[in-house]
């Protein structure tokens, strides 16, 4: 059941590295608006003991204050709920009386109390050091997780079944309305349309996210499926891995957190902060670079500007830092000719340009020539796929069309590129 009025403290369970029972690993205490965490003691007497994140909860003993200008650490917001589990939670709190209710009118530690317990990562909080007790799994169907889904995105209460289908899910990122699925040995994320939706969103990202895969790009699985005759997009998860006693879960970290800020100061993220972080902390930072600047030219190419630092993560299992796969991947609408991507490209240039990017090929230890070959290729490979992903998408022609005229390879992405790259037209030209 969820608690009741505002927390003011949470006990951090984790899930350790190939382990499928939690142990709990510390405190967070708010006061004054701001979430402080301490280890236990018991946890830092563990022999298998690890960091949340070392660089901003090392495991130590005493108060840890969150990073200057931060309300809670970034580690620990990873886990939180975003818009759309937060507006779950509120339609259970608050049913009818939902949309007199902001963000504002819970705090954190009470969205990471009445949140599902399956969610992103390896952490959960609980009410109690000693008793886990997850909240609200529910495998419903497909079906009956998509009416959950239209009734909260339309502000319209629950049934106690639909909530308890829905909740399970609520702790998962992102705006738009989702829920959890499990399924045997893997587990998935359901991604559905929204009543807001202008153009078949959920079409749109399976096509994106398949074509980046083709390309090269080290993106997660994802799959079509229909419910009450709608389209449902479901992601399968890499942070979790089905070992023999259960699954195992992984700390993910979101590249927000790497950069030290947090969604109020989203807007200063850069690629060359990202980049070097990853020279400096990585496993194989070369490779995660070069994966970092094709994963930007795709969603250049495709008119994704959805490209926040939320939506870029890494794996951590105690030591390491390695990128997670991607996720995300949905060309936007364009509001105009122009467009700039979420985080800076090059100096204090947000540009959707390919010549941008072609600029900052240094910072992704790439040469020009490199990185002028990556963008050929990846538009070679969108090119000769676009037709059969979309048919595999059973996209109409009225969809495809908008895809191929106003999204993939934008005229603007072209703008002002230098001699030796305007060969790339050519594919453009054809497509």
């Amino acid at each position: 059941m969820p608690s009741k009025g505002l927390q003011k403290e949470a006990y951090v369970w984790v899930w350790l590295p190939g382990e499928t029972e939690p142990v709990v690993a510390g405190r967070l205490i708010q006061e004054r608006g701001v979430a402080t965490f301490l280890y236990g003691q018991s946890y830092l007497a563990r022999e298998n003991a690890i960091s949340i994140y070392d660089k901003e909860l090392p495991l130590k003993a005493g108060l840890i204050d969150p990073f200057p200008g931060l309300h809670i650490a970034g580690a620990i917001r990873d886990a939180a709920p975003d818009a759309w589990g937060r507006r779950v939670i509120l339609n259970r709190k608050f049913g009818k009386s939902v949309f007199s209710q902001t963000e504002d009118t819970l705090n954190e530690m009470t969205y990471l109390l009445e949140s599902g317990s399956d969610r992103i990562g390896a952490l959960d909080f609980q009410i109690s050091p000693d008793k886990y007790v997850p909240r609200a799994h529910n495998n419903a169907s497909l079906e009956e997780l998509l009416t959950a889904a239209e009734k909260v995105d339309q502000g319209i209460p629950l049934t106690p079944e639909l909530d308890s289908a829905l909740y399970h899910g609520s702790s998962i990122g992102g705006a738009r309305p989702k829920a959890l699925i499990d399924d045997g040995d893997k587990k998935y994320i359901a991604k559905f349309s929204s009543t807001s939706d202008t153009y078949n969103v959920v079409k749109t990202e399976f096509v994106a996210m398949r074509l980046a895969k083709l390309a090269g790009v080290n993106a997660a699985h994802v799959d079509l499926k229909k419910a009450s005759g709608k389209d449902v997009l479901v992601i399968e998860r890499f942070d979790r891995v089905k070992i023999q006693r259960g699954f195992a879960r992984k700390f993910l970290i979101s590249a927000l957190t790497l950069l030290e800020l947090d969604e109020m100061m989203a807007r200063y993220a850069s690629y060359k902060d990202l980049a070097d972080i990853i020279r400096a902390r990585f496993e194989s930072p070369k490779e995660a670079l070069e994966e970092i600047f094709r994963r930007l030219v795709f969603n250049i190419l495709v008119s994704n500007n959805d490209d926040h630092a939320r939506n870029y993560a890494a794996l951590w299992d105690g030591s390491r830092l390695t990128l997670s796969p991607a996720y995300d991947l949905c060309p936007q609408k364009r509001g105009g000719r122009e467009s700039n991507q979420a985080m800076f490209i090059f100096e204090s240039d947000k540009a959707s340009r390919l010549e941008i990017c072609l600029q900052a090929s240094n910072h992704f230890l790439l040469k020009r020539k490199e990185a002028l070959s990556i963008a050929e290729y990846l538009m070679v490979t969108i090119a000769e796929n676009f037709s059969k992903v979309c048919d595999e998408g059973e996209m109409t022609e009225v969809d495809r069309s908008f895809l191929r005229q106003t999204q993939i390879f934008a005229d603007y992405a072209f703008d002002g590129l230098s001699d030796e790259a305007r060969n790339i037209l050519r594919i453009k030209k054809d497509f």
